[in-house]
């Protein structure tokens, strides 16, 4: 049985230590979202159409640098993930970990044997290789270079860009192919974690016979709605992206001033190694500020990035930190 074990969960934090004005830093999901649009009243009252399909892959294919008939919206990375274990004929699968534990959970739900390994090197010679890049959560990285050479040297390579849109150099979209499936949220660097929408990118084929397994309408008219919109904005990406970079320096700044030494992460998480990471969860969700630990590491806590007048309570509480 694979562990499966998320952030997110504040309903949790709510029924241990009660109170209200969370601040949910559990998840990498960004703060400040995206200005959802006014949306055109058929985009409630109708079942989602061919041609709101079109115009989403078309901005999503521009966004990503790849071809439109290589791109499949889902609802959510999640989707995904859960889907293209469905790709191949179960067989040797092997995930680089530490990562989210959903991949090596949806693999072994179809059937696949799963060898967590540590290195791209221990990816090589597997039926089907899972990288997530950058990763989470620990915000390691490998160039599109390295990840295409391994491509070569696998059945099937699958790509988890959710963290990459602050990060575009890393991107291996635009190379989606026959070997390599690239996996892309929506919800995250937008801040729509609700609007469930992510992309799976891969060779046409392939792309044909997922959508018929997702069977129709798997994306909202809402959905196909704010996502084409967004997509498009380049002016708010490129300004998200300078803040969110910005942001990250200074919460490493407050954790590091706290003695806690930063691990790695992306634009839009933070790990670091702290003295007891169930303590210093606890000693910030005290003041209802909410992360996320992990069962493999007793340091390691992970943040995602405050917004606004967050920052204020941010920084007292990690300023009131102690260590034993």
């Amino acid at each position: 049985m694979v562990t499966r074990d998320h952030g997110g969960n504040l309903d949790a934090a709510r029924a241990e230590y009660g109170g209200s004005g969370w601040i949910d830093l559990s998840t990498g999901i960004n703060r400040r979202p995206y200005p959802v649009p006014a949306l055109p009243a058929d985009a409630w009252t109708a079942l989602p159409t061919a041609t709101a399909q079109g115009a989403l892959i078309d901005a999503a294919a521009e966004a990503f640098g790849a071809a439109p008939e290589t791109v499949l919206p889902l609802a959510g990375a999640q989707a995904a993930i859960q889907l293209y274990p469905r790709c191949a004929a179960p067989g040797d699968a092997r995930v680089l970990t530490p990562t989210y534990n959903e991949h090596a959970a949806a693999l072994s739900a179809q059937g696949w044997t799963v060898t967590p390994v540590e290195g791209l090197r221990g990816l090589a010679g597997a039926d089907l290789a899972v990288v997530v890049n950058p990763n989470n959560p620990d915000g390691r990285s490998w160039s599109p270079e390295a990840l295409v050479a391994l491509s070569r040297k696998v059945g099937l390579l699958v790509v988890d860009e959710s963290f990459a849109d602050p990060h575009p150099e890393l991107s291996v979209a635009d190379q989606a192919g026959e070997r390599l499936v690239v996996l892309r949220s929506f919800g995250k660097f937008y801040g729509l974690a609700g609007v469930r929408l992510g992309f799976l990118l891969g060779a046409p084929a392939m792309v044909a016979r997922l959508r018929e397994l997702a069977g129709p309408w798997s994306v909202s008219g809402p959905a196909l709605s704010i996502g084409t919109t967004a997509l498009g904005d380049t002016a708010w990406q490129s300004a998200t992206t300078e803040r969110l970079a910005d942001d990250a320096a200074r919460l490493d700044w407050m954790a590091a001033r706290a003695g806690w030494v930063l691990v790695g992460g992306t634009a839009l998480f933070r790990t670091y190694a702290t003295p007891d990471a169930t303590r210093a969860q606890d000693h910030l969700a005290r003041r209802a500020i909410w992360t996320r630990r992990f069962p493999y590491s007793g340091t390691w806590l992970r943040l995602g990035l405050p917004d606004g007048a967050e920052w204020g309570r941010v920084e007292k509480a990690l300023s009131e930190w102690r260590p034993v």
